[in-house]
């Protein structure tokens, strides 16, 4: 977990005023989920087995066990978990060199989270290097903190990450807003007891109390999600 502003900047909080917005990483901020994706085809290929396009629904917004292991079981390669994932880690690298491109309206909405002074973190299921990696396309000056997968004992849709990020900020997740893109990162959100926007990216997502869906990103505003919370 990265920090660049002393969470002790962020305890004083109205009662029920928007605290903190949190936001997933692949699908929801960048539009990366392909790359994900790509990079698992071309490794399985390497080992002489094809993805069926059908699973890319299981395992997108994944923790990188549960996405990697699932690809192992369904194709019975030959590897260890953890000899895939420093395969699948270094191709999606290779892939996100050249910079990765903004999913629609984030690049407003996290100026506007700025110019609110509404502090803001990147809550992701990947590794600290994959983090790394894409903050210097989009800017880690943008983030009060960022929490990665590798980073925590329990990764989505576990809540601890939402938790993790909370207490860094000296917020209460009640009062924090969370969008994601999948299923899995709106159950750790909602686990965490965060209230959440839901962007779906790959496989839709119900409306539930509690949870918002839009269409992207672009629906999203401060506005917006100060009234998210107050309607608690």
């Amino acid at each position: 977990m990265t920090s660049t502003v002393p969470a002790s900047l962020f305890r004083a909080h109205g009662s029920s005023a928007l605290q903190a917005v949190f936001l997933d990483m692949d699908g929801t901020l960048v539009d990366t989920e392909g790359f994900w994706w790509d990079a698992e085809v071309e490794v399985f290929a390497d080992l002489g087995h094809r993805l069926d396009e059908a699973w890319k629904h299981v395992v997108v917004g994944g923790p990188m066990t549960r996405s990697a292991g699932y690809l192992i079981e369904s194709t019975g390669a030959d590897i260890t978990l953890d000899e895939l994932t420093v395969l699948l880690n270094e191709k999606f690298e290779q892939r996100i060199t050249r910079g990765v491109p903004l999913m629609p309206g984030a690049e407003r909405l996290l100026a506007e989270l700025a110019r609110h002074a509404i502090p803001t973190a990147l809550v992701s299921a990947s590794h600290r290097r994959i983090i790394d990696r894409v903050l210097e396309s989009v800017g880690r000056d943008r983030f009060h903190l960022t929490v990665a997968g590798d980073e925590v004992t329990r990764t989505k849709p576990h809540p601890e990450p939402y938790l993790t990020a909370a207490r860094g900020v000296g917020a209460d997740p009640a009062l924090c807003a969370v969008i994601e893109d999948t299923a899995t990162g709106v159950a750790a959100a909602e686990a965490a007891g965060c209230r959440v926007v839901a962007v779906p990216s790959v496989a839709p997502i119900p409306s539930l109390p509690g949870r918002v869906v839009v269409r992207s990103l672009e629906e999203v505003d401060v506005p917006f999600l100060r009234t998210l919370v107050s309607g608690i």
